[in-house]
């Protein structure tokens, strides 16, 4: 791509090695000290020549790096970790193991979030890595190629969690959230449930919430049976959002004798909302939910789920980049176990559907 700036044409290569304020202030036509000011404190510099720094550093893909500005090393002893979410509980315990393993090797983790938008993930990464990070922790394998591509050229090493990158070319660590969406689809079968619901996340920008509801119907195919469209809701990670679901649900009558819901946050407001509303749970209808939050074995009855290593997970991406940090060799790509755990919420179906609405 070329760019016309100061009368010059210029060639914006993200592609060769990381562009430097010397390659800015040259695409600009003004001096680095004018460059730095620019991207510090640009009150201080002209409007005009501020359009200019910013159209080059853009085109360049210059990021002020905070490690080479502090140390020699270029390194900052600190990592970053750009999730999701925080108002969803499942990511605490993973990002907590992360933390302390990471502390205990002298590093800090540095935390941004991004609302499954790529578009934020893209801005917040590139904060980080203007603070210097050494390196990234990324969720899923959903992400903007630009985010790659800015990785790359500043040669941070990073790890995508949750899931499994299939193609081995990026290194991750995580669950098969399809098979194991297939595992609980199996055991409800096996039980006799043939007329299935599911409440999901929001699909769009998340691997995670689409593998598992692929895995649903996978299993049901198998056995020669079909997930149809207005079975499938889709709303945000919250309680209430679980039981809205179950409240769409009892519209669309007969009410299914099974409803999977993608995350035990959803499943949990699901069970609240069939109590609310004097359904039996698991008599007129069992639910599922995934990742063994603590809140779901305290419920009554206990919410059968999937249970996600959450702890390892952290554990072992903090390990990742330790490891890659001190030149070691690592695996590309890292399965952790799950395990069906079941507990009050599912039973046999009865042999006719329940009251609804």
């Amino acid at each position: 791509m070329h760019e016309r700036i100061g009368g010059r044409q210029r060639l914006a290569n993200m592609n060769k090695e990381a562009p430097k304020l010397n390659d800015v202030a040259r695409m600009a036509g003004v001096s680095p000290a004018t460059v730095s000011r620019a991207l510090s404190t640009p009150e201080q510099v002209r409007p005009e020549t501020r359009i200019k720094v910013d159209k080059a550093a853009r085109l360049l893909g210059y990021v002020p790096n905070g490690a080479a500005r502090a140390l020699a090393s270029r390194r900052s002893r600190t990592v970053g970790a750009v999730i999701p979410t925080l108002d969803n509980a499942i990511f605490a315990n993973s990002v907590n193991a992360l933390q302390g393993t990471l502390a205990e090797a002298g590093y800090t983790l540095l935390i941004g979030t991004h609302s499954y938008d790529p578009s934020v993930e893209l801005k917040v990464t590139r904060a980080l890595i203007e603070r210097g990070v050494d390196g990234m922790v990324l969720v899923g394998t959903d992400h903007d190629p630009k985010l790659y591509q800015l990785l790359g050229v500043f040669r941070t090493p990073y790890v995508l969690t949750w899931s499994l990158e299939s193609s081995s070319q990026h290194p991750s660590i995580g669950f098969n959230n399809r098979e194991a969406a297939i595992r609980v689809t199996r055991y409800l079968l096996d039980l006799g449930h043939r007329n299935f619901a599911v409440i999901s996340g929001l699909t769009e920008h998340n691997d995670r919430a689409r593998d598992r509801v692929a895995g649903v119907r996978d299993a049901l195919h198998a056995r020669g049976l079909h997930l149809a469209p207005k079975a499938i809701i889709e709303k945000p990670y919250s309680f209430v959002s679980g039981q809205e679901g179950i409240r769409e649900l009892m519209k669309r009558a007969p009410l299914p004798s099974a409803v999977l819901c993608i995350n035990d946050v959803l499943a949990v407001g699901a069970i609240i909302e069939c109590q609310a509303e004097g359904l039996e749970v698991p008599n007129d209808v069992s639910i599922t939910g995934f990742d063994d939050m603590e809140i779901g074995a305290q419920l009554a009855p206990g919410l059968t789920t999937m249970r996600l290593p959450t702890v390892a997970l952290g554990r072992s991406a903090a390990a990742y980049l330790l490891d890659r940090f001190a030149g070691r060799e690592v695996a590309t790509s890292t399965e952790l176990p799950v395990e069906l755990v079941v507990r009050g919420s599912t039973a046999p179906p009865r042999s006719r559907h329940p009251r609804t609405k």
